[in-house]
């Protein structure tokens, strides 16, 4: 019966109705915030100018980037997300902001949900990544990001989010939501480009290199 019950309602999110809902109650919610935008020009410019992006997050902030990064649905941006039910969900907002979701993950699917976001990331020229996605360890950079960066030619653009007043989880990632009308900052880091790596320890030098960059902006409720 338990599990009948969790199937019926791995069902019911994962429909396009109640995606559409939970949207909507997303785009709702978050406009409450006072959302100030900072450094944002210098990666758009890249890309205008025919570059290509990563925009990389940890997964503790993805939430409050839900509603500004509707802006960029011109550039037909892709975003790698986990096969499980809670990516189903995600998968569903993320496709009615205007970003199409590339299923797969380090746990499962995950090369040839490489492979196509590469090749999105090279018809596109803008991609997003989850840093520490999907399990974590918390404020641990996978390969993935590092991988995409050198095989599509991409820099990196760390970005990060605050808020001055929020709503932590007891989550391994310390999710949080910002209360509302918070004010919430959304901060681009400076574009990173990788050099050539023609080794396993020139690769880990790069992805600490890359982590150490995006640490010191993980947010710790006080």
């Amino acid at each position: 019966m338990i599990e009948q019950m969790k199937k019926g309602f791995k069902k019911a999110v994962a429909s396009r109705a109640v995606q559409r809902l939970i949207y909507c109650a997303i785009r709702v919610y978050a406009a409450t915030f006072r959302l100030t935008v900072e450094n944002e020009c210098a990666w758009m410019q890249h890309l205008q100018q025919g570059g290509r992006v990563i925009l990389c997050t940890w997964h503790q902030q993805f939430f409050c980037a839900i509603r500004p990064f509707k802006r960029y649905v011109s550039f037909s941006p892709s975003l790698m997300i986990s096969r499980s039910a809670d990516g189903d969900i995600i998968a569903g907002v993320a496709r009615l902001t205007g970003w199409h979701p590339v299923r797969g993950s380090s746990s499962k699917g995950g090369k040839s949900a490489l492979r196509e976001l590469i090749d999105r990331l090279e018809a596109s020229g803008l991609a997003g990544h989850i840093a520490d996605g999907p399990r974590g360890p918390l404020g641990r950079l996978k390969a993935g990001a590092i991988q995409l960066a050198i095989q599509a030619d991409a820099v990196i653009v760390p970005f990060y989010l605050t808020a001055d007043r929020a709503w932590f989880f007891n989550s391994w990632d310390r999710f949080f939501i910002p209360k509302p009308f918070a004010r919430v900052s959304l901060t681009f880091d400076d574009p990173i480009q990788l050099p050539g790596i023609d080794s396993e320890a020139a690769f880990e030098q790069q992805r600490r290199h890359v982590e150490e960059i995006m640490r010191r902006r993980l947010q710790v409720p006080a």
